[in-house]
C-alpha cells in the first residue's frame, strides 16, 4: 500500500515538490530556489509544519476551514459514507442520499425563495455553472439577447476561464485569453484607495451609479446579470460603504436584471450570520458557494437557485453539469458540517462573542505607524499600509512590495496572514478563541515593526505622487 509519510528531512520534501509539483498562482522557478514551507498536521487554529513550528493560521487554510483543523466528526462521516456509497454521479435520472439531504439543508439556510441547488466541485465551476444558467434563463423566456453580465474591476470568481473573465483581476486577463466575449466591468467600491474627497457615503452612491451607467451603456436588453461578492475578499477584504448595496439592489430591481452574490468565501458564517447576503441586506436570485460548506475537508461548491429560475431552467434540459456534481462523500462531509456549524453555536458565536472581540482588537492595529485603516466584518479583515495616514497615500514603490515584506515577517513570525497588494488580509477559522485572538494580533503587531523598521531601511516609507 502506497503510505505518504511526514518523517521525511524538509529539503528532500522541498526538492520533490520543486521537481513534479506546479502550484497554483505562483512563480514556480522562485518558489523552487526558495522551497516550499511544507506542513505537515493541523489542529483548531494551528499549524505544524515540518521544521517543527507551529502557525497561527490567520487564512483558515484558503478563506475555508470554518470549524478549525481536526474535527473527527468530518473524518467520521467521510468514513462512513466511504464505505457505503463512495460514488455515484447525478447524471441519467439518479440521485442519492447525500446530495438530497444536502440540498434540502440549504435550501432551508439560505434567505428569500433560494430553495434549490446545482451542485458542483468548487467555486470556479459554480461561477461557470451560473453563468450558463443566467444566459440560458434569459433564452428561455424570450429574451435571448441578455447574455451580457456585469462585475467589478479586482474581484474574484474563481480561474477557470468563464469565471476568471467574469472576475476583474487584470493580472489574470492578462493570461489565456480572457475575458471572453459579453463580460464587463465596472469599478470597485474601495474607498480608501480610491475615494479620493468623497465621503463614504458619498463614493458609495457613485461607485453603485456606474453599475446603471454600464446597464445604459450596454441597453437592459442585453444585460443578463450582475455578480459581485457581498464583501470583496481576494480583492483585499473591501467592504464597501452603507450606502453601495441599496443603490445597486435600487437599480437592478429598476432595471429586471438578476443578481448572483458570490458567497464563496462570505457564506456559511464568515460575517457573522450564515450567509454574507444577509449581513449586506441584499437579496440575490443566485447564491454561489463552496469552501466554507465543507470547512475545506472535501471539495465541493454550487449554486443556490431561486424557485424563478429553477422551474424556468427545469422546463427544459439544461446541457451542464460535472462528474463531480453532488459527489456523496463531499456532501456527506458537507452535511455534518453544517450541523457542526449550527449546533456547536459557531455561526451565533462570530455574531456575538469572538467576532466582536476581533473587530476591537483588530481596529486597535490603527494604532501602528504603518497602518492607515482596519476594516472589518465578522472573521474577514484587512488593513491598508500607508507611509501617510493622512492623505491615504499609496507607496511610491511598486504596488504589493510593501505588502509582500510584511507577510514575509508574518511567516517568520508564525503568523500566516496574506497580503493584496499593500493590504494585509486576515480570515481565521471562526472557532478561534479569544486568547488566540489575541495571539493573532500580538505576532500581527510584531510583523508590523519589523516591516516598518525594514522599509525605513531600505529608504521606502515614500508616498507616491498623487496623479
Amino acid at each position: 500500500m502506497a503510505q505518504i509519510t511526514n518523517s521525511m528531512p524538509t529539503a528532500e520534501m522541498q526538492a520533490l515538490d520543486a521537481a513534479h509539483h506546479m502550484h497554483p498562482f505562483t512563480h514556480g522557478a522562485d518558489l523552487g530556489k526558495k522551497g516550499a514551507r511544507i506542513i505537515t498536521r493541523a489542529d483548531g487554529v494551528w499549524l505544524t509544519d515540518s521544521e517543527g513550528h507551529r502557525i497561527l493560521d490567520g487564512m483558515a487554510g484558503l478563506w475555508c476551514v470554518n470549524v478549525g483543523y481536526g474535527r473527527q466528526e468530518l473524518v467520521d462521516a467521510a468514513t462512513r459514507q466511504m464505505s457505503e456509497l463512495p460514488f455515484y454521479n447525478t447524471f441519467f435520472q439518479t440521485s442519492h442520499l447525500p446530495a438530497i439531504k444536502l440540498a434540502e439543508r440549504l435550501a432551508q439556510l439560505a434567505p428569500g425563495d433560494l430553495n434549490h441547488v446545482f451542485f458542483a466541485g468548487s467555486g470556479s465551476e459554480a461561477n461557470d455553472t451560473n453563468l450558463r444558467m443566467v444566459r440560458t434563463y434569459w433564452e428561455l423566456k424570450g429574451q435571448p439577447s441578455k447574455k451580457a453580465v456585469i462585475s467589478r474591476w479586482n474581484a474574484y470568481h474563481g480561474s477557470s476561464v468563464g469565471s476568471g473573465s467574469l472576475g476583474g483581476m487584470k493580472g489574470m486577463h492578462a493570461q489565456g485569453g480572457m475575458p471572453i466575449p459579453d463580460i464587463h466591468h465596472i469599478d470597485q467600491p474601495n474607498w480608501w484607495a480610491e475615494g479620493g474627497d468623497m465621503s463614504p457615503e458619498e463614493f458609495g452612491l457613485a461607485r453603485a451609479r456606474l453599475l446603471e451607467e454600464k446597464i445604459l451603456e450596454l441597453g437592459p436588453e442585453n444585460v443578463a446579470a450582475f455578480i459581485a461578492e457581498p464583501v470583496q475578499g481576494a480583492g483585499g477584504v473591501i467592504i464597501p460603504p452603507e450606502t453601495y448595496w441599496p443603490e445597486i439592489s435600487r437599480i437592478l430591481k429598476e432595471y429586471g436584471i438578476l443578481l448572483i452574490a458570490d458567497e464563496v468565501i462570505c457564506g456559511f458564517g464568515r460575517t457573522g450570520n450564515w450567509f454574507g447576503s444577509q449581513t449586506m441586506g441584499i437579496e440575490p436570485d443566485i447564491m454561489t458557494i463552496a469552501k466554507g460548506l465543507s470547512s475545506g475537508y472535501l471539495p465541493i461548491g454550487g449554486s443556490i437557485v431561486s424557485s424563478e429560475i429553477a422551474q424556468v431552467i427545469g422546463d427544459a434540459e439544461f446541457n451542464h453539469g460535472y462528474t463531480y456534481s453532488g459527489h456523496p462523500v463531499a456532501a456527506a462531509v458537507a452535511l455534518e458540517n453544517l450541523r457542526i456549524l449550527d449546533e456547536d453555536g459557531i455561526v451565533d458565536a462570530v455574531r456575538d462573542r469572538t467576532g466582536p472581540y476581533l473587530q476591537k482588537k483588530f481596529k486597535g492595529l490603527t494604532e501602528h505607524p504603518l497602518v492607515g485603516e482596519a476594516t472589518i466584518v465578522g472573521m474577514m479583515g484587512s488593513i491598508a499600509l500607508t507611509p501617510d495616514k493622512d492623505s491615504r497615500a499609496a507607496f511610491e514603490a511598486e504596488s504589493g512590495t510593501v505588502g509582500y515584506i510584511c507577510r514575509e515577517r508574518c511567516f517568520a513570525n508564525d503568523l500566516v496572514m496574506r497580503h493584496v497588494g499593500d493590504r494585509m488580509i486576515i480570515s481565521p477559522p471562526l472557532v478561534i478563541s479569544e486568547a488566540e485572538i489575541d495571539t493573532l494580533i500580538e505576532r500581527a503587531w510584531t510583523s508590523l515593526d519589523e516591516c516598518h523598521a525594514e522599509l525605513k531601511r531600505q529608504g521606502l516609507m515614500k508616498a507616491a505622487r498623487a496623479a
